[in-house]
């Protein structure tokens, strides 16, 4: 059987989940998973919906065309159709932080993320004995003010070469240009520490130690050009106290940053987040 995936977003109207349940019965698919939302205030319906179809007979591009004519163009629909045994080609961007790239690569090694890596791209050459470890190409293209330009031209054409399909920036720390984000809009994922807006800076977690706070947390999230203001993907927080020093929050902060991109990574590959008005609708 081949597995797709349809995601749908609309007005919400009447009859939409009928006719497009209808439409897979009638192209002879089985559904096994559906699920639903709609957004009251903005009158919004999105759904998503698991389906097999005989190999031998279901054609994607006849499916996309009926589909098209007979269903969208009714509800005036925003929606995609993805190939669930198609593994997404994902490009890693790191800097000099290792822990979420060595969480990332080990979970793809051991058979957790369906994922292909063709390659990993950074700043700096400090991390590339990790990519030779795992038998990953390593390139590195330095980054100023001076050479911004010249080196995301370089980063593009990578991209473009080993045809990503989506980039994960497992700690870099760059901001990224409206031309690349331009090129692949809802397709760059980030992860970061959650003081921001409080408490920016390079030594976020010294200033957040100093005001006493209680919690700490990480935010996983599409990158636009509004500096860390993109769509929220998944988060997560953890409590401390008077007893932990600095290198405690350190340290929790960083089990946090790898498990909550390890989360955003696992949604996004399994086509379960919709974006809409700079906010996602999770289907976990």
């Amino acid at each position: 059987m081949k597995k797709s995936i349809l995601l749908i977003n609309c007005k919400d109207n009447k009859g939409i989940i009928a006719s497009v349940t209808n439409f897979v019965h009638q192209q002879k698919g089985n559904i096994v998973y559906i699920d639903q939302h709609v957004d009251r205030e903005d009158t919004m319906f999105f759904m998503r919906l698991e389906c097999e179809f005989s190999k031998d007979s279901f054609s994607k591009e006849q499916f996309e065309n009926d589909f098209e004519n007979s269903i969208a163009n009714k509800f005036d629909m925003n929606w995609q159709l993805h190939d669930a045994d198609v593994k997404p080609k994902m490009a890693i961007f790191v800097s000099k932080y290792s822990h979420c790239l060595y969480d990332i690569l080990s979970r793809f090694s051991s058979g957790e993320m369906g994922v292909e890596i063709p390659l990993i791209i950074s700043n700096h050459p400090d991390l590339e004995k990790i990519a030779r470890s795992f038998n990953i190409p390593y390139y590195c293209i330095k980054v100023t003010k001076e050479t911004k330009v010249a080196a995301e031209r370089e980063q593009l054409e990578l991209l473009r070469k080993y045809k990503i399909d989506f980039i994960v920036l497992a700690r870099y720390m760059q901001i990224i240009s409206s031309r690349l984000i331009g090129e692949f809009p809802d397709k760059i994922i980030n992860i970061h520490h959650s003081f921001l807006p409080a408490f920016p800076g390079a030594k976020p977690y010294h200033s957040a130690f100093k005001r006493g706070v209680k919690i700490i947390g990480a935010t996983s999230h599409y990158v636009t050009e509004e500096l860390d203001e993109g769509p929220i993907i998944e988060q997560d927080i953890t409590r401390v106290s008077h007893i932990h020093t600095i290198k405690d929050f350190i340290l929790k902060g960083r089990d946090l940053e790898k498990i909550v991109l390890s989360r955003a990574l696992q949604l996004h590959t399994k086509h379960k987040v919709m974006v809409y008005n700079n906010k996602t609708v999770v289907f976990n």
